[in-house]
């Protein structure tokens, strides 16, 4: 590598995550200088086979690399674009001492480590920055003096003011209020609030001492409406945040819906009963949620065929379902739309890999468990929606899985935060778990 950048232009070294998080990661680092050590080229090859999303990044990185590739790679660099730095590949490095001395093991991690250093000592008039979304990495980094960062570039900048989608107002005018009961909705210039500061589809509760009114902001008919409570093939909401989400859910206008809320809010319950309630609308309902191994395992070390599997992480999908059945009898029609839809897989719960590729019409697609998903994957997902199809995901922005996802770089918060407004999403963050109260307690307290 050359030293022909002024020194005001960093020098960013790149871990395998953070291609694996995104392979167009490349485009994100302005005019600065990109290391690819050789040891992620190694790590790549391992997963370019397979149908998860890590398998997919890493075969387009793969790719965009071909379309790259020169022996300058490894001397002077490849342009990334216009208005854009170098790429760089970096070969292995002797371990320096002070890593002799702390870390016996050269893995993937610790050479990758070397290649840092060595760049680190070799440009000391530069600022050298090795970006990874392993915080154990990251801390090893800072170890031995190296500056490193998480890749921020999809990450909410302040989660704490993530949208919620739900306001609520006291000592509200008690006209409108009496208002809002007697005609249903008012034009929204005339909401006692700047109409400007009301996202299409947000919703309020107005409350003034024993009077409340549940209202949306209807982006359409540009009126703010009351919202009344339906039940959805027997599924009865119960609280102010489960009438919005079926509100939401059973709004054929409204194409995108985010759930967020910790276990037993009624998330993906509430969305199944909707789809169902409005099977006649939709030639397909599928419920999906990635599957994210514990202990980071893969599923290849489960027994069992692909079905046995897969079984365990689809539970609670089919747990759901057990929910809305048994609001029925045996005999009853509700149970027999839902064995039918089955058999003609027409109703279908399947693990999220196994819907990638596909191009989705007229579909009522329910994406649980998405806060593990990346925005990329989020992306992927809706951008296969067809004509007439209805997308929905839920998820707890607290409980993530993924080992290279936090708070603010799922893409269940990703998602809220950049469609806050849009005319065709809606987002609704439930706070009242309705499971049990032994469950609420639990989850409040433990």
């Amino acid at each position: 590598m050359t030293a022909r950048k002024k020194s005001t232009a960093k020098i960013f070294i790149l871990d395998t995550n953070v291609i694996l998080h995104d392979h167009k990661c490349l485009d994100n680092f302005e005019d600065n200088d990109l290391i690819l050590p050789i040891t992620v080229l190694e790590e790549l090859d391992k997963f370019k086979k397979g149908s998860d999303q890590i398998n997919f990044q890493a075969r387009e990185f793969v790719r965009i690399m071909d379309k790259l590739a020169g022996e300058q790679l490894f001397s002077e660099g490849v342009p990334l674009g216009k208005d854009k730095g170098r790429l760089f590949i970096a070969t292995g490095k002797p371990f320096p001492t002070v890593m002799e001395e702390s870390f016996s093991d050269k893995t993937p991690d610790h050479r990758i480590l070397s290649i840092a250093l060595f760049i680190h000592e070799k440009f000391k008039e530069r600022t050298v920055i090795l970006i990874s979304k392993d915080i154990n990495l990251r801390m090893k980094a800072k170890s031995l003096g190296l500056k490193t960062e998480d890749y921020e570039n999809d990450k909410v900048k302040n989660i704490e003011i993530l949208y919620k989608g739900v306001e609520t107002f006291d000592d509200f005018d008690p006209e409108v209020i009496d208002l809002l009961y007697k005609t249903g909705a008012i034009p929204r210039a005339k909401f006692p609030m700047n109409p400007a500061d009301t996202p299409a589809n947000q919703y309020f509760i107005l409350r003034n001492n024993n009077q409340s009114v549940l209202i949306w902001c209807d982006h359409f008919t540009d009126t703010i409406r009351r919202v009344e409570k339906h039940t959805a093939f027997g599924i009865e909401p119960r609280n102010a945040e489960q009438t919005f989400s079926l509100n939401a859910l059973l709004n054929p206008d409204i194409k995108l819906v985010s759930l967020s809320g910790k276990a037993g809010t009624g998330k993906t319950l509430l969305a199944l009963a909707a789809a169902l309630q409005q099977n006649k609308m939709y030639k397909q309902i599928l419920l999906a949620r990635p599957i994210v191994p514990l202990s980071n395992r893969d599923i290849g070390f489960l027994p069992g065929d692909v079905k046995e599997k897969i079984g365990p992480y689809m539970l609670p999908l089919f747990d759901n379902l057990s929910v809305i059945k048994n609001r029925f009898g045996a005999q009853s029609k509700e149970i027999n739309v839902i064995e039918d839809m089955q058999k003609r897989d027409e109703l279908l719960i399947t693990p999220l890999a196994y819907i990638r590729g596909r191009s989705l019409s007229d579909a009522f697609f329910i994406v649980d468990e998405a806060q593990n998903l990346t925005p990329h994957e989020v992306k992927t997902i809706i951008t296969r929606a067809g004509e007439g199809t209805k997308i929905i995901f839920t998820g707890d922005v607290h409980q993530i899985d993924s080992p290279y996802l936090d708070m603010q770089s799922n893409g269940l918060a990703y998602l809220t935060d950049k469609m806050k407004g849009q005319d065709i999403f809606a987002h609704v963050n439930l706070i009242k778990g309705e499971r049990s109260y032994l469950a609420e307690l639990a989850s409040n307290l433990l």
